[in-house]
């Protein structure tokens, strides 16, 4: 049997994150929020947002690393090349979507989970049952695959 270990890996590391950051810090590991106070903060509450976030580059930047020791290509950079304007619209929407959500997936479904937080429950609920609605329609709509 194929387990998904590097999925399996990956949401222990993010589980334990956030576990840390909420034990040592009193803070909670949602990316949008973090992100937002990395500029917005008072300045001493900015560097352990600044040190999260490049955390999360170094990461992504040694697991790519480690894919071309492999052999293996970088498979974010080759599944869909989209033209430099639908990223850009791509990344506004998401934008305006935590805004509107009053957080990121991650920090919901993760931290706001874990918390207990009933606003977390309804928007894990509706983002799930709009994924499993996307999927549908994508895999059985006609032509929007």
């Amino acid at each position: 049997m194929n387990l998904p270990w590097a999925a399996i890996a990956g949401g222990g590391l993010i589980g334990t994150s956030a576990v840390v950051l909420l034990a040592t810090l009193g803070r909670v590991a949602g990316i949008s929020g973090i992100t937002a106070g990395a500029l917005a903060a008072p300045r001493g509450d900015r560097g352990w947002r600044w040190a999260f976030l490049l955390g999360l580059m170094v990461a992504a930047a040694a697991v790519l690393s480690w894919q071309a020791g492999a052999g293996q290509p970088p498979r974010a950079l080759l599944r869909d090349a989209l033209p430099p304007w639908q990223l850009i619209a791509a990344g506004v929407l998401v934008g305006v979507g935590t805004r509107l959500g009053n957080g990121c997936t991650s920090g919901h479904g993760v931290c706001g989970l874990a918390r207990g937080s009933r606003r977390s429950l309804v928007a894990v609920l509706v983002f799930m049952a709009c994924a499993m609605l996307t999927t549908f329609l994508a895999r059985h709509g006609g032509g929007l695959s």
